[in-house]
């Protein structure tokens, strides 16, 4: 399976707004993230067309109007992010998900499926 593409701090704020809201307009969006990056319109609907370009999103035309959507699941974003930090600490297995069980954004079903699959990966690796 292809490891989605790393997102960057800010693609990650927009990937949240997705993950917790599903399919939003660039309106919408910048709605959300007004005040944390303080954006213009015109920055929001050039990184949300990167991001479209990275395949981080889809986008498609609802009554005219540009509306996009997640591509990558947020476990298999996520579980990428945290491989990346273990090999990065040189550590012998993979982090454990319980470790967020604290977040807003990960679900318990989330954390089970993040730590399967980071698991599963482990094992690949090993057999390599």
């Amino acid at each position: 399976m292809t490891e989605p593409v790393a997102p960057t701090d800010a693609e990650m704020d927009l990937l949240k707004c997705f993950w917790r809201d599903g399919d939003l307009s660039a309106r919408e969006v910048q709605t959300r993230i007004a005040d944390g990056l303080g954006w213009t319109s015109s920055t929001t609907r050039t990184v949300l067309e990167r991001m479209r370009g990275k395949g981080l999103l889809a986008r498609k035309e609802v009554h005219g109007i540009a509306v996009y959507s997640a591509t990558q699941p947020k476990v298999a974003v996520i579980g990428g992010m945290m491989k990346r930090l273990s090999a990065m600490l040189e550590m012998d297995g993979p982090l454990p998900a319980s470790a967020f069980s604290g977040s807003s954004l990960l679900t318990a079903e989330d954390i089970r499926a993040l730590d399967k699959s980071l698991e599963a990966d482990a094992g690949e690796e090993k057999a390599k």
